[in-house]
């Protein structure tokens, strides 16, 4: 059901149920953090592995540093500098996160969302969320309620309707587990306005052997129609239906779809609108998706993450 009901929402979640509630970023799939067996239902939902550790979402910094083994101030500093945001921290956690949410390692990634719905949420709810995109492990992450709905709306009693998400792509996350800071995975966030607050930051190579956060599988976000970048040898065949995404206008001569991400090449429009265009693409019933990748600064970088990951599909 599709709801703009605070109450029943909260209602559901301290009775170990899950919701659907709109962020900044995109769409989550919400059950109470403390709950280990509600949590365990998120994993059974979304047909997630367990070894994919989920982020904790809470209303303030200090509920979130009150999930944290330690305390710094770099980690106050990002805090004051990017919540609430789309910056995702990950440091040491206490004994009261239940393994599961944590994937059994000793740390936890925290966020404080900027989306209205999702604070007044947590503000009521008076509990930390655990919660990754509201969809299935792997697909296309959902950034309206009608995604939701789509892909998960007959196992979820509730689903929050916030309208469309804003930054459209996922929090940014990194690692202060270690003496450097470490990107983990690129998102709303840019590099460059983290390194303007704390200085150079390191970045981890490629997929882990073990998971730190969500977003490091090589294959990730993928629409069920096969996809490639764009280039010479990616263009349309004469018996091909292809789609095209397109980060702004260009010639679409033998297309059978096409998805124009901002009219100028806005980089924070592109990214608003990627997970609905590539949803759009995929109920086309095409042979193929070719998609333009775009410059790797800032949010692009981020963009061009989710792009990569679709592709190894």
């Amino acid at each position: 059901m599709i709801s703009t009901s605070i109450e029943d929402a909260v209602h559901l979640l301290q009775n170990g149920q899950l919701v659907a509630f709109p962020t900044e970023t995109v769409y989550g799939l919400g059950a109470v953090a403390l709950n280990a067996q509600a949590v365990a239902r998120i994993f059974e939902v979304k047909r997630r592995p367990h070894f994919d550790p989920l982020i904790v979402h809470v209303a303030t910094a200090e509920q979130a540093f009150a999930l944290s083994a330690e305390r710094s101030r770099l980690a106050e500093r990002l805090a004051e500098a990017f919540w609430p945001g789309p910056l995702t921290l990950v440091l040491r956690k206490i004994p009261a996160v239940p393994d599961i949410v944590t994937s059994g390692l000793g740390s936890v990634a925290l966020r404080v969302p900027a989306h209205p719905m999702a604070l007044q949420l947590l503000v009521a709810l008076d509990a930390p969320v655990a919660a990754p995109s509201a969809n299935r492990f792997g697909r296309v992450s959902p950034t309206q309620a009608a995604h939701v709905q789509a892909d998960l709306g007959a196992e979820i009693p509730l689903i929050l309707d916030g309208g469309a998400c804003q930054k459209g792509v996922e929090s940014t996350v990194l690692s202060l587990l270690n003496e450097r800071p470490t990107l983990l995975r690129p998102g709303a966030t840019a590099r460059e306005d983290i390194e303007s607050v704390i200085g150079a930051i390191a970045v981890a190579p490629g997929t882990p052997a073990q998971l730190h956060s969500p977003g490091q599988l090589t294959s990730h976000y993928a629409p069920r129609t096969p996809m490639q970048p764009l280039s010479l040898e990616s263009l349309p065949g004469a018996s091909e239906r292809v789609g095209l995404l397109a980060m702004q206008p260009r010639s679409t001569a033998g297309y059978a779809a096409v998805e124009v991400l901002s009219s100028t090449g806005n980089l924070l429009e592109a990214a608003a609108e990627l997970f609905s265009a590539l949803r759009r693409l995929d109920s086309q019933h095409l042979d193929r998706i070719v998609c333009e990748m775009p410059p790797e600064h800032g949010i692009g970088v981020a963009i061009n993450d989710r792009l990569a990951r679709g592709c190894q599909h």
